[in-house]
């Protein structure tokens, strides 16, 4: 699959018949999936106040009947135009099939999993005909922040800022998360405004994003995937294209104005100067310039939003991202720069899947999740997938009534 989808090995092991429910993100270049596989199940330890500490240092609780479903969410993507890979995927290990009986959850013969996203309206019908699956579409905006707000209470080390090429982990006062600004960066971007629970606005967006990255990038270097792209960028020096400020005054800075001579004036600026062919430039330079003028732009925008509503907490999330090392440090530069030290980018170990874990949030079957659950998966590096490898798995609790 060249690494359309996180861990493919780790992640399809569970048996079948241990699949409870699927929740799908179809956006414009990726398909993001979520899905709940229980691991056994156990009966509510009366003596421990119907809560108790399982074996793995997740938060096991009772449901209404006595019945709890211990499990793990797992996390998959797809290109969006490998939609006929993702439908293979779902219908080789029985995803579409909801629910069973022994597990906890009613048996269902109805073919109906969330989705959410502008996919889940295009291609309704193709999943209908393939696999005989309704989708149930879920808003977008609203399972983007359902799953951020999610991620941010109940995950430990869930955001994190870049800076000096460190990650530092932010523990997160859930008495004082809201409000603030979600920054989730797909094919395009939206910034949402977020107050509480079910609360949010859009109030902004840019249409240049990570569809913009890949477009262009496809278009200059001749690339066939986002990841190639990424990777060849981290080869590149922008430099090379970009015309920055010292280019302009003779290698000095700009101080009057807090410009260094190395700040970037003008992405692509150099091009203009240059009797040079595309051909003549290295492939590996154009993507980094391209990959430093999307992510400078959105780290600015997202910056004078925050400013605008007056929220001190600006978190970004998105497959635009990927854990990549050199986007997150331009995003966090970026904010600085703007914001005079005031204000601090931060990222999601999750970012790309806000939309798909807040569409299977809708199950009304999922009554609660733990207050605080453990994340699982494996540390290993792999160079298309970046930093995803360890976002694959969370081990979590899940309440069932019958």
């Amino acid at each position: 699959m060249e690494g359309d989808r996180i861990e493919e090995v780790t992640l399809v092991h569970s048996p079948v018949d241990e699949i409870s429910h699927l929740a799908l993100d179809i956006g414009g270049s990726l398909i993001k999936m979520v899905y709940f596989s229980t691991s056994r199940e156990q009966p509510i330890d009366k003596t421990q106040n119907n809560s108790s500490r399982d074996s793995h240092g997740g938060v096991s609780r009772g449901s209404k009947d006595g019945r709890l479903l211990n499990g793990r969410l797992y996390f998959l993507k797809f290109e969006t135009s490998k939609i006929n890979e993702c439908l293979d995927f779902i219908s080789s290990k029985q995803l579409h099939y909801r629910g069973h009986q022994h597990c906890g959850f009613p048996a269902s013969d109805k073919n109906i999993i969330k989705a959410t996203g502008g996919g889940a309206f295009k291609f309704a019908d193709l999943f209908k005909e393939k696999l005989g699956i309704s989708l149930d579409k879920v808003e977008e905006m609203s399972s983007l922040v359902s799953g951020a707000n999610f991620l941010l209470k109940a995950v430990p080390s869930e955001a994190f800022t870049y800076v000096n090429g460190q990650r530092n982990y932010v523990q997160i006062d859930h008495n004082d998360l809201y409000p603030y600004l979600l920054v989730n960066i797909g094919s395009g971007v939206s910034m949402i405004k977020v107050d509480g629970d079910g609360k949010y606005e859009r109030v902004s967006g840019t249409s240049v994003g990570g569809g913009t990255f890949w477009g262009l990038g496809k278009l200059l270097t001749k690339c066939k995937s986002f990841d190639d792209l990424l990777e060849m960028s981290h080869q590149g020096n922008n430099r090379v294209i970009d015309m920055l400020v010292g280019d302009i005054y003779g290698g000095m800075d700009y101080l009057k104005i807090g410009l260094s001579s190395t700040a970037i004036a003008s992405s692509f600026g150099k091009a203009v100067s240059e009797n040079r062919e595309l051909e003549e430039y290295r492939p590996e330079d154009v993507a980094r310039s391209l990959l430093r003028m999307i992510s400078n732009n959105i780290g600015q925008i997202a910056y004078l939003n925050a400013l605008r509503f007056g929220l001190k907490k600006i978190f970004f999330g998105g497959f635009f991202i990927r854990g990549h090392a050199y986007t997150m440090d331009t995003i966090s530069v970026a904010v600085d720069f703007w914001s005079k030290g005031e204000a601090k980018a931060m990222f999601l170990r999750h970012e790309g899947f806000l939309g798909a874990l807040g569409a299977f949030m809708n199950y009304q079957l999922v009554e609660e999740f733990p207050d605080s659950i453990r994340l699982m998966g494996e540390k290993t590096r792999d160079p298309l997938v970046g930093d995803l490898t360890d976002n694959g798995v969370i081990e979590c609790c899940v309440q069932a009534s019958n």
